[in-house]
């Protein structure tokens, strides 16, 4: 294994051991501080669908809906009360946040590689984009991450959702790392780099969430 394969989220930085279990090693990114795992320890499609598989998490579960909502009330407070149109992207086989954003007045789109394939709702432009427990399962997140900035209209919000690393001796003892489809972990340090690059502004609005607002015109 080549651990000097470069950075998925900027490109640039070859990343360095971070930490390594009995399964895998873990590599950080010197330029963005993106943790993410080498390539040769990623799950297959059929494999990482199987995971997904097991989920279980119902639109109409009210603990499901309190944890969504962390990122779903600050967004809609900057959505105000406007009818906005958004994109859930990776939103699985029962997108909850969409029902909850639909109920709030808001027109909502799926898209999913497993579950909702419709490509086609990637070449529209959007108000919001919500990305809930997504980023740390991809591949190519900044690819990915420039891929719906790029969907996003003047003035509009890209909300995430992920758990975040705090320090090495944290990650090492982190629940989070156990899950073979998690390969990618960011950090403040890591949301603060990206929202740089791409010219956001950043909010963080619970410990797992952040909203990027893009400059009007």
């Amino acid at each position: 294994m080549d651990s000097s394969c470069p950075c998925p989220l900027c490109g640039y930085g070859r990343g360095s051991s971070f930490h390594r279990d009995r399964r895998r090693e873990y590599l950080r990114c010197p330029v963005c501080a993106l943790v993410y795992v080498p390539p040769v320890w990623h799950l297959d499609a059929a494999a990482e669908k199987a995971v997904y598989d097991l989920h279980e998490n119902s639109p109409d579960d009210p603990g499901y809906r309190r944890f969504l909502s962390r990122l779903a009330a600050p967004l809609l407070t900057q959505l105000g009360g406007r009818s906005a149109l958004g994109l859930d992207f990776g939103c699985g086989p029962g997108p909850a946040l969409v029902q909850m954003l639909r109920e709030a007045g808001h027109t909502v789109s799926v898209y999913d590689p497993y579950y909702f394939p419709d490509t086609a709702v990637l070449s529209v432009d959007y108000d919001f984009i919500t990305a809930t427990e997504v980023v740390e399962h991809l591949a190519a997140p900044g690819l990915q991450l420039d891929r719906l900035w790029s969907l996003l209209r003047p003035g509009g919000v890209l909300g995430v959702m992920t758990k975040l690393v705090v320090d090495q001796q944290a990650f090492a003892r982190w629940h989070y790392i156990s899950d073979a489809t998690h390969i990618c972990f960011f950090s403040q340090q890591t949301w603060r780099w990206w929202s740089l690059k791409v010219g956001a502004e950043l909010e963080q609005v619970a410990a797992d969430a952040v909203l990027f607002r893009k400059p009007h015109l």
